[in-house]
């Protein structure tokens, strides 16, 4: 949810054109990976929970990549937001393959 605040503020600052373009795409994967976590959770059966968990990790790298590709052609000007947005990212990918991990090998001993 950090995350999805982080890029609401960061894409406040794009060009109103943008709205429907990449501060759309932003907006939307950030807002994804915590509704896939959460419905995942919801789900209560542990491998569609994996499989929420995978599909929030992907949202992630997308983000990362709108991120990145907003700073090279000039929409994003605030640097420092856009690499703390980056770096959460970074975090929470890392966390998200590390339950990933956990709930696999949980699911192989039952």
């Amino acid at each position: 949810m950090v995350i999805a605040e982080a890029c609401y503020e960061l894409t406040s600052k794009f060009p109103r054109e943008e709205m429907y373009g990449l501060t759309s795409q932003i907006r939307r994967a950030a807002v994804s990976i915590a509704a896939n976590i959460a419905e995942g959770y919801g789900r209560d059966q542990t491998g569609m929970y994996i499989q929420f968990l995978r599909i929030s990790m992907g949202s992630s790298r997308e983000l990362e990549t709108l991120i990145l590709l907003a700073q090279r052609v000039g929409i994003s000007s605030d640097a420092a937001k856009g690499a703390a947005v980056l770096s959460k990212c970074a975090e929470v990918s890392k966390m998200l393959r590390a339950m990933i991990r956990s709930l696999e090998a949980k699911r192989e001993q039952s």
